[in-house]
């Protein structure tokens, strides 16, 4: 493990995506196998917070959501909040009421297969006045759209609805995500939770599971999966889903457009594949911070690579390529 990468990566965090004031007070949510990267977010934000806490969460694992929706109120002592677990708080009630509240919240899933420690992945380094800009110039696009349509040439075809619903981007500066973020970089629309049909060719990542060593078909119908395919891959997808218990996590709840063009789909870390340039991902499950209406258990994204993307009739990306006429980021 390279100490001074995951000092890096904890100085980003504090310094440069949370941007603790003297006055601010901070609470680390954080378990146990998570403890050295929470020991060293808290040495740093030590050096400029008023007050620095750690809350441990007994609770270990994709269940963990269910504990900050019985506990909304668990973060009302406290001005900021770094949300650095195993899987994502930021769709729970609990961080709905803080950021409601006016209070920092980033979400900061640990989660990778390689043992490397999220803090020391390169794509945190990514630029987030450029991601901010690229986020701008793709949501111009889509907030006056009424449809988002999604192909590949790995066989996708898909169409979700977002009519009423607004787009947002996370880049990890919870002041550019008004309050919020996540350390995912990525343009999320909270889609109309009945209104996703078509077939999705999952070709990249599985989310918390890794990456896919089969591609798998799988056929939405009004916002719910209603067929994955029988292949091992797509096995242990479904006993994956199936292992919420709760019939929401089948139904699509987010669409997302990845913007770091540092990160790879590489499925050792969930965040960094759904951050992945030239990919798109499905949120599945609970969607009520992003500004959806959908209650869970959980939530999860699949990771698929290329798309061809347009929002109403106008082709915004075109082979997981940005094409709308705005300046360039990217050859």
């Amino acid at each position: 493990m390279d100490n001074s990468k995951l000092i890096r990566g904890a100085n980003i965090v504090v310094r440069h995506w949370v941007r603790l004031k003297p006055w601010e007070s901070l609470l680390i949510v954080t378990s146990n196998n998570y403890m050295r990267e929470a020991r060293a977010l808290s040495r740093c934000a030590q050096k400029r917070a008023l007050r620095v806490n750690l809350l441990i969460v007994e609770e270990v694992g994709k269940d963990i959501g269910i504990y900050f929706d019985e506990n909304e109120e668990v973060f009302d002592d406290y001005s900021a909040i770094i949300a650095a677990t195993e899987y994502s708080l930021v769709t729970t009630l609990a961080a709905k009421r803080a950021i409601g509240q006016g209070k920092k919240f980033l979400s900061l899933p640990l989660s990778t297969t390689d043992g490397v420690s999220l803090l020391e992945y390169d794509f945190l380094m990514m630029d987030t006045k450029k991601s901010r800009l690229m986020s701008k110039i793709i949501m111009k696009y889509i907030q006056n759209s009424a449809t988002i349509r999604v192909d590949t040439a790995a066989g996708t075809e898909l169409t979700f609805s977002k009519r009423g619903r607004n787009p947002g981007f996370f880049n990890g500066v919870v002041k550019d995500g008004k309050g919020f973020s996540s350390a995912s970089f990525e343009v999320y629309v909270p889609v109309i939770e009945d209104a996703t049909d078509g077939v999705l060719i999952l070709d990249g990542s599985m989310g918390y599971l890794g990456q896919c060593q089969q591609n798998i078909r799988i056929v939405l119908e009004k916002g719910r999966i209603v067929a994955i395919e029988d292949n091992s891959c797509g096995k242990k997808l479904r006993e994956f889903i199936k292992s919420y218990q709760d019939p929401g996590l089948f139904m699509a709840s987010e669409f997302g457009i990845g913007l770091n063009s540092i990160s790879q789909c590489r499925g050792h870390c969930y965040i960094e594949d759904e951050s992945a340039y030239g990919t798109f991902h499905i949120g599945f499950g609970r969607n009520l911070a992003l500004g959806g209406k959908l209650e869970a258990n959980g939530h999860y994204d699949l990771v698929a690579m290329a798309p061809n993307i347009y929002v109403d009739n106008r082709q915004i990306m075109k082979e997981g390529v940005i094409i709308i006429p705005e300046p360039v980021f990217y050859a």
